[in-house]
């Protein structure tokens, strides 16, 4: 056996290795950024999209009713009347698993109602992924 039949025997060498483990921890370490900034996109997408469903479902309250539901009947009402269909737990939970807030009258809306999620955080106020998001 000669000596380049030998080496390559021999395999990949140490170094090898490690440029290969370090190139895949960079394309890992890009694709989870990614990933996790559109995770937090979407999930404030579906908060939009389901204050904009309760908005429709508290409207279709009045229309039945006569007026808005109060803030002490809350979501609830919606949910007993059957117009709010619940989430799989049977409440009304925003993407961060937060009820959604509602208030009439409004603290935005003065002459009509809020429907509020507030964000990542749970806490009025914020910005980016812990923003308010209101009713329009």
């Amino acid at each position: 056996m000669n000596a380049k039949q030998r080496r390559a025997q021999r395999g990949m060498t140490l170094i090898e290795i490690m440029v290969v483990v370090i190139i895949i921890g960079l394309i890992g370490t890009a694709v989870a950024v990614n990933v996790f900034g559109n995770l937090a996109e979407a999930k404030m997408r579906t908060a939009k999209s389901d204050i904009s469903n309760i908005t429709g479902a508290v409207d279709t309250y009045k229309l039945l009713r006569g007026r808005y539901p109060t803030t002490e009947e809350g979501l609830g009402i919606l949910l007993q009347e059957k117009i709010l269909k619940p989430n799989k737990d049977g409440k009304v939970k925003d993407p961060w698993d937060h009820d959604y807030v509602y208030l009439c009258p409004g603290q935005v809306h003065a002459d009509g109602y809020d429907v509020k999620s507030y964000g990542a955080d749970g806490a009025p106020g914020g910005e980016g992924e812990n923003a308010d998001l209101v009713n329009p």
